[in-house]
């Protein structure tokens, strides 16, 4: 295609709508390494029947429901405003307690839980520790500062990291350092590879903080490039940034 027909495509692309934090519109346009682990089965491995569960940052609560814990027992947060409203019309009604909450702020939540999860969403240890339970746990996969770093970098080569302190020892200290036993800790840089130019639109106009003032207008040029290595090698490759820390309430 053209430069005009690839334009076209990719603001196609761009502007697909994105609902809840579901990324299934990719499913066989990117595939990246398996994790060493698994966030569901390490949840599972700790989270009994009876406990209080909060989950922060629930997105649609796609990964929340799968776990099948009783409703009346769970609580989740999330500060994305669409996500908001589609977790009061689809949670709200099943008995799960939703909290609207904004950044990493929990101090509207009285509550104490068991077990608090959070699969790549902000926290704040102090406020972690509040609602936590003596002995509770936190379970968490993370998004490190380095995630796509790489590929930020082909399109803006003075991308600043938004978040450097979401390190994996930096986020272990913070933890310890705020009354936490870290119980299981594990750190993988997985390669990521998108299949089509138009996976890549879709994705980084959704992950503003890693793609900034991302526009394909902007971009266009580099596109091109990335077309030619497409063509090339089959796919074009990213480098993910992810951790996984189990840390016990112990003071």
């Amino acid at each position: 295609m053209n430069k005009d027909e690839l334009l076209k495509y990719l603001k196609d692309e761009e502007e697909h709508s994105f609902k809840g934090w579901d990324f299934s519109y990719l499913d066989e346009r990117w595939k990246s390494d398996d994790l060493p682990w698994d966030y569901k089965s390490i949840i599972k491995k700790y989270l009994k029947d009876d406990d209080k569960l909060l989950d922060i940052g629930t997105g649609g609560g796609e990964i929340l429901l799968s776990l099948n814990h009783p409703h009346s027992l769970t609580s989740v947060t999330e500060g994305y405003e669409p996500n908001i409203k589609l977790c009061e019309e689809t949670l709200s009604p099943l008995g799960i307690t939703v909290y609207p909450f904004v950044g990493d702020d929990l101090s509207s939540i009285d509550d104490k839980f068991d077990v608090v999860i959070n699969r790549h969403e902000s926290y704040n240890e102090k406020d972690l520790n509040r609602i936590l339970k003596p002995n509770g746990l936190f379970i968490t996969q993370q998004v490190g500062a380095y995630n796509n770093i790489d590929l930020s970098r082909f399109f803006d080569p003075n991308h600043i990291i938004q978040f450097p302190e979401m390190t994996f020892n930096d986020s272990i200290k913070r933890l310890e350092e705020n009354g936490f036993e870290i119980i299981y800790k594990e750190e993988f840089y997985p390669k990521l590879k998108f299949f089509d130019l138009g996976a890549i639109a879709f994705f980084a106009r959704i992950i503003s903080w890693e793609f900034i003032d991302f526009s394909v207008d902007r971009y266009i040029d580099k596109f091109i490039e990335l077309n030619n290595i497409l063509k090339e090698k089959g796919y074009i490759e990213s480098t993910e940034h992810r951790f996984m820390i189990v840390a016990k309430k112990i003071k």
